[in-house]
């Protein structure tokens, strides 16, 4: 079993708000719009990370970090990016992803909107885990934390806090 961190949209930000809800964690996946490498880093050195670039993020991050990332965890395929779209609304690059490495969960960011939805065309798990900084239009940050084990997904988990 892994206990797995969703976070995107940090825009340079990962103060003790987040550190404390992602303290149980065993592995911190972040969907893009990290906000520089140094961010990137001290996110690795509290947590193993898994993570994609946005279009917030600079040159630098964008060689260390792609666009796409598709691994197994446990026994559940996993498909990130961070601009992807939603269920009958994907990104016509997710779309491709999608349909050829059939991902069981697929993860996006950017719209800085938490949504969690199961898409029966692609039998996948969507998760867009909102924006977890301080910048954006929004006023809520948002994360989620999931237990994977074996091919099963299940106590999900939300942490909303309001921005400062």
């Amino acid at each position: 079993m892994k206990r797995i961190g969703i976070i995107s949209d940090t825009h340079g930000c990962f103060d003790d708000v987040l550190r404390n809800f992602l303290r149980d964690v065993d592995e911190i996946w972040h969907a893009g719009d990290i906000g520089s490498l140094d961010v990137a880093d001290r996110i690795a050195a509290f947590k193993p990370l898994r993570a994609v670039s946005g279009n917030i993020d600079d040159g630098m991050t964008r060689r260390v970090y792609p666009p796409f990332v598709c691994f197994e965890c446990e026994q559940v395929r996993v498909l990130m990016t961070h601009i992807g779209g939603y269920p009958r609304r994907y990104d016509p690059l997710a779309v491709q992803r999608i349909q050829s490495l059939r991902p069981r969960l697929f993860i996006a960011g950017h719209s800085h909107i938490l949504k969690v939805i199961y898409d029966p065309v692609y039998d996948l798990l969507h998760i867009n885990p909102g924006a977890a900084g301080e910048h954006g239009f929004h006023k809520v940050r948002t994360a989620i934390r999931l237990k994977i084990d074996g091919e099963r997904m299940y106590d999900l988990e939300v942490g909303e806090w309001p921005r400062k």
